[in-house]
C-alpha cells in the first residue's frame, strides 16, 4: 500500500471504529484488512490500535497518526479542489451541521438562495444537535452555540444572542406567571437533554445589574434532546422553555410565545453570562476551496442583515 492508502485506511478505521465497516467502505475484506493494519503497524514499528474482539482504541502513537493523517488527506483534498476549481470554476459539496431551530430559521434559506446563485455546488444540511467532532462526522461546517473543545477547529460569531423563559399566552392564562425563579418549582417546565444524555434541569439566574446569583432545580413535565421539539411543546402551551433568543424571536413577533422573568440573566450554567454566542466552526486548512471560502462569506453577511 502507499502512504496515502494507509492513512486513508487507518482514518477510515477510526471514523467507523471498526475494521469489519472500515473494509466494506474501502473494498476490503475483514482478513485483508487486518492483515494490512498488522504490515502497517510492522513498518512503523509501533501499535497504533488497542483491538478487542468487540472495541477498537488508540495507542498513543496511534491518536498521533491518526491526527497527522487527517492533516495530511485534507491537505490533499483542499489541494484537489483548490485545482478542480481553478479548471471546472465553482463546483462540488460542503457539508453542514446545524441545530434544527437555528436550521429551519436561518440556515435552510440562506441555503436556498445560495443554491440559486451556484447550482453547481451540492450542500448537505444536517440538522442535529449531537455531531460535534468534525473530523470523525465528516462535516466541513458545524453551526452551535457556545465553543466546542477541539483546538484544532477555527471559530467564528455567526450573531449573539441570549437565553430567555418562553411560554404561550395560553399557558400563563391557564396557570399564571412566574413572578420569580422560586416559583417556576411549582409550574410546568420544558428540559433540554444534552448530547451526553444529562438533564439540564438546574436553571441559573442572575438578576440584571447585580451580582446575585441563583440556582433552581426544575421539576420537568417533559424531556427532549431536541430543540425544536421543547419550542413546539411550548408554543402548544405545555409549559415554560428556556431557549436562545434566536430560535423564537420569530415566534415573538407573531405573539406565539412571550418572555418571562426578564429581570433577569439566565442561562444552563452558572457563568450567567449576558450573550450566548451563535458560532461557526471549520477545520483550520492551508489550501480552502473557493466554493468554501464563498459560501462563508455570503453566510456571514446574510446573518448581518438578520435582526434578532
Amino acid at each position: 500500500m502507499t502512504k496515502f492508502s494507509e492513512m486513508t485506511m487507518f482514518s477510515t478505521i477510526i471514523k467507523h471504529n471498526s475494521l469489519a465497516a472500515a473494509g466494506r467502505e474501502i473494498g476490503l475484506s475483514p482478513a485483508s484488512i487486518t492483515t494490512k493494519l498488522k504490515n502497517l503497524e510492522a513498518k512503523l514499528e509501533v501499535k497504533l490500535l488497542n483491538r478487542s474482539t468487540r472495541h477498537i482504541s488508540l495507542t498513543e502513537a496511534g491518536e498521533l497518526y491518526y491526527k497527522a493523517s487527517i492533516n495530511i488527506l485534507n491537505d490533499i483534498n483542499a489541494i484537489e479542489n483548490l485545482v478542480q476549481n481553478q479548471s471546472n470554476g465553482l463546483k462540488g459539496s460542503i457539508k453542514i451541521s446545524a441545530p434544527k431551530d437555528v436550521g429551519k430559521n436561518y440556515i435552510l434559506p440562506i441555503i436556498n438562495e445560495f443554491s440559486r446563485l451556484y447550482p453547481d455546488i451540492k450542500l448537505y444540511v444536517y440538522l442535529d444537535d449531537k455531531v460535534t467532532n468534525i473530523q470523525e462526522s465528516g462535516m466541513d461546517i458545524i453551526i452551535r452555540y457556545g465553543e466546542l473543545d477541539d483546538c484544532n477547529l477555527i471559530s467564528r460569531r455567526l450573531a449573539i444572542s441570549k437565553r430567555v423563559l418562553c411560554v404561550s399566552p395560553e399557558y400563563i392564562a391557564n396557570h399564571g406567571e412566574p413572578l420569580t425563579p422560586k416559583e417556576l418549582i411549582d409550574h410546568q417546565c420544558l428540559v433540554m437533554i444534552n448530547s451526553n444524555h444529562k438533564e439540564l434541569n438546574t436553571w441559573h439566574f442572575r438578576k440584571k445589574g447585580t451580582s446575585k446569583k441563583e440556582s433552581i432545580s426544575i421539576e420537568p413535565v417533559k424531556l427532549s434532546d431536541d430543540g425544536e421539539i421543547i419550542r413546539l411543546w411550548a408554543l402548544e402551551g405545555m409549559g415554560i422553555a428556556l431557549k436562545s433568543l434566536i430560535d423564537i424571536k420569530k415566534d415573538i413577533h407573531t405573539g406565539k410565545l412571550i418572555t418571562i422573568l426578564d429581570k433577569y440573566i439566565i442561562n444552563f450554567n452558572a457563568s450567567t453570562e449576558d450573550t450566548v454566542n451563535l458560532n461557526i466552526f471549520y477545520l483550520s486548512r492551508k489550501f480552502q476551496p473557493k466554493r468554501f471560502e464563498l459560501f462563508l462569506s455570503f453566510l456571514f453577511k446574510e446573518f448581518d442583515t438578520f435582526t434578532y
